[in-house]
């Protein structure tokens, strides 16, 4: 039944024309015992609009009401047919447009005098002819009552469906936002792992090669510091890529690193031949993680750049000043320092984007960053990261 039921929903017009032929068969047998082809006529034009009730709602109450006006015209009795103005004046009531349906209430309202004064002449003298008059037209005004209820149900289906499209789009937008933002945080993430450890091992490799045969000792030790340094550019990257895979396998991965780390990574880097000079200036105090993060990126791109455009004479300075409510830190070189192009803009290939990773993390945590030639020759980088306040 549910399955039949949902099949004619889907096609109104195969259930209207049922509907009409039903009436029709009715109105016909009554035409039948009373031999008057004017009543089938009359039956077969109103049966008629009762199919297209839907499709034409406007057009079907105006020529059902001109078709009632003509049977009231020629004083003719009520016939079954005529339960077919019901149905019409709850189709414009349900489907046509604001002045159809007023129209077919006030003709619903109406009906009933008009009824009484076609088919009776003593309606006048009687009050309670007149108070049954006025109570005829109550089936009309039922019918389109039920019809209004039904038009703002469906308008209200409507609604509901639009807004849940509606959250569907904005929820696909969202979606994609956050994908984006992910493969961006991502494409940073890779971009430190990789810079910074396989420049570290190209230096160590460059410089094992070079003393392979005078220094083996120094040869070998070059050769470890690439292992490790290889180990853990591929833990990270095992770590990055577990996060595009479920949350079940996020957690085997080691977590992002952090201030604690920075005396591993400075080391590296003066293993790797940049000599570095830190120091901490303040009263230092755990970091939030995101913030703790963003420093070590920092330093990383920074130390990495220094390696990569500074000569084989430079030398970096790492500062870390704890504030009342913010983290300063100072990382510069002495060496020959970026081009413009690679400050500015990221130069071809990649080059020069690790500026922009840094700007992006920093914006993240709502801090500021500055980048620049150095006076005096050399590359220097100043960012400011919000802690809140010390108390």
């Amino acid at each position: 039944m549910q399955l039949l039921y949902s099949w004619f929903r889907s096609r109104p017009l195969v259930s209207d024309t049922l509907w009409a032929v039903l009436l029709f068969l009715l109105s016909l047998l009554e035409s039948l015992a009373e031999r008057s082809p004017g009543q089938v006529l009359l039956a077969l034009a109103l049966c008629t609009l009762v199919a297209l009730r839907r499709r034409y709602p406007d057009f079907a109450l105006w020529a059902g009401a001109l078709l009632a006006f003509l049977q009231l015209g020629l004083a003719h009795n009520v016939y079954v047919s005529d339960m077919a103005l019901l149905v019409l004046g709850y189709g414009a009531a349900a489907f046509g447009n604001k002045w159809t349906s007023r129209a077919a209430l006030a003709l619903g309202l109406v009906s009933g005098p008009l009824a009484f004064v076609a088919f009776s002449d003593a309606w006048i003298d009687k009050p309670s002819t007149m108070f049954f008059s006025v109570v005829a037209s109550t089936p009309f005004v039922l019918s389109w009552v039920l019809g209004r209820f039904t038009s703002i149900r469906r308008a209200y289906y409507l609604e509901l469906e639009d807004r849940a499209a509606r959250l569907e789009r904005e929820r696909d937008a969202q979606a994609k936002v956050a994908v984006a933002a992910e493969r961006a945080r991502i494409a940073r993430e890779l971009h430190d792992v990789v810079a910074h450890n396989v420049s570290v091992m190209i230096v160590q490799a460059d410089g094992a090669s070079y003393v392979m045969d005078a220094a083996p000792d120094q040869a070998k030790e070059a050769l470890g510091t690439i292992a490790a340094t290889g180990r853990q550019a591929l833990a990270e990257m095992r770590r990055l890529l577990g996060l595009l895979r479920s949350e079940e396998t996020t957690g085997e991965y080691v977590p992002q690193p952090g201030v604690e780390q920075l005396p591993d990574l400075l080391e590296q880097v003066r293993s790797a031949g940049l000599p570095v000079d830190f120091s901490v200036e303040g009263d230092p105090r755990p970091l939030p993680r995101g913030v703790e993060l963003t420093a070590y990126r920092i330093v990383q791109e920074a130390l990495t750049n220094a390696r990569k455009h500074g000569g084989p004479q430079a030398s970096a300075t790492v500062r870390m000043r704890f504030q009342d409510s913010d983290l300063a830190m100072v990382i510069e070189d002495d060496g020959r320092g970026a081009s413009a192009e690679l400050v500015t803009t990221g130069g071809e290939d990649g080059f020069g984007h690790g500026l922009i990773g840094m700007r992006e993390r920093v914006g993240m945590v709502g801090g500021s960053l500055d980048a620049g030639p150095r006076v005096g020759g050399g590359f220097r980088i100043e960012a400011v990261l919000p802690l809140g306040s010390a108390r």
